[in-house]
């Protein structure tokens, strides 16, 4: 399932990419830029045009905080929210443990290691471990703490799936169409090789919110995934 990230601090923007992509796209992921400038106003549109939310700020903070942040965060009724996987164990556990004080059916997906991240940024903040290691490590620790599902990269989805199970949700983001992007995304690939890989939603960004024809580019990517 697609899922377009609004990545704006400008809530007309926003508005108007709803309002051109709503008819094909249901889920509008919402990140910390959109969600600093703009609050809980821009859930309440997503909502009310009649899409759901994914709130991703991964939170990554001490136990105590992150539970009362999720807490708060599950009151707009996100459909997922994110939350950093390299907070620990005893972080994610308090994190399900705020969802589930809230009474709330959000899905907690715990974030592994960002696609803008290589082997040698890794070992640059002191991880000696492979890219596939790190991720596969934290997404099984996420899963042992009770949590939903973990946003990877689509080039570990294929490495994820068979160990973690069927039900297990995998989000990807990086998801790029054919031909060079300039940008800082460097795990990517195509939304067709991704949902093959075993991918269960595609985040994709700019490659449709800054195209000529937003619309158009959401039904291409679409199509590949059908």
């Amino acid at each position: 399932m697609l899922i377009v990230a609004i990545d704006t601090d400008n809530l007309q923007v926003a508005e108007e990419l709803v309002d051109k992509l709503v008819s094909v796209v249901k889920i509008f992921k919402v990140g910390s830029q959109l969600f600093t400038a703009c609050g809980p106003q821009v859930l309440q549109m997503i909502t009310q045009k009649g899409a759901q939310v994914f709130l991703d700020l991964k939170f990554h903070d001490i136990p105590h905080t992150v539970s009362h942040a999720v807490e708060a965060a599950c009151r707009y009724n996100p459909l997922m929210l994110t939350i950093h996987t390299l907070g620990g164990s005893q972080m994610l556990r308090a994190a399900v443990a705020g969802r589930n004080h809230a009474g709330s059916s959000t899905k907690l997906l715990g974030v592994t290691i960002l696609t803008s991240l290589d082997k040698g940024q890794l070992e640059e903040i002191g991880l000696s471990a492979s890219v596939n290691e790190e991720v596969l490590c934290l997404a099984q620790m996420a899963q042992g703490a009770g949590l939903d599902g973990v946003v990877a990269s689509p080039q570990e989805a294929g490495l994820l799936r068979p160990s973690l199970g069927k039900d297990f949700i995998i989000v990807c983001p990086g998801i790029r169409p054919s031909g060079p992007m300039d940008d800082d995304q460097r795990r990517t690939m195509q939304a067709k090789n991704a949902i093959a890989a075993g991918a269960d939603y595609l985040v994709v960004g700019r490659p449709i919110t800054q195209s000529p024809d937003p619309l158009a580019a959401a039904n291409k990517i679409l199509e590949e995934i059908v």
